[in-house]
């Protein structure tokens, strides 16, 4: 059985349970090979002097701290690199370096999401992938997103 592509989508909720929780139930569903793109998100002036260096090095760290969580949580090797500070460039740019089967987009609360006042669950729909959009909320829970994707 040849292996799902599942491209993982996440910044400030990259170690967050709701997504390991996540990648742990998609794993057990089917073999699938996961990668976690870090948009680069600039934060304070840096967004208008240096969008396109600022928010890398702590992208990066995200990266660099979630890789082993969710390693253990799909039992293999999880992949990963640091992106466009647009959300949706940097999700468009991994669609056109590899072919992904399914996203699993993680979030902040609606609340409080920059992504979210963006609408990109919506956004991401839209470029024909399957999407699961897990919020750090707990209100869309893993295994039900999940049943979905299946």
């Amino acid at each position: 059985m040849v292996p799902s592509h599942v491209l993982l989508v996440a910044n400030r909720t990259a170690t967050d349970p709701p997504l390991i929780e996540a990648v742990r139930l998609r794993a057990e569903q089917s073999q699938a090979v996961f990668h976690l793109l870090v948009p680069a998100t600039p934060t304070g002036l840096h967004r208008l002097v240096d969008p396109e260096v600022a928010g890398r090095e702590a992208a990066d760290e995200r990266l660099q701290l979630a890789l082993p969580a969710l390693e253990d949580a799909a039992g293999d090797l999880v992949t990963g690199h640091v992106g466009d500070a647009n959300p949706l460039a940097a999700i468009q740019d991994a669609l056109h370096g590899r072919a992904y089967d399914e996203i699993i987009l993680s979030t902040l609360p609606w609340r409080v999401s920059r992504w979210m006042r963006l609408d990109l669950p919506s956004k991401v729909r839209a470029l024909g992938v399957r999407v699961t959009h897990i919020s750090a909320t707990g209100a869309e829970q893993p295994a039900r997103a999940l049943e979905r994707v299946a």
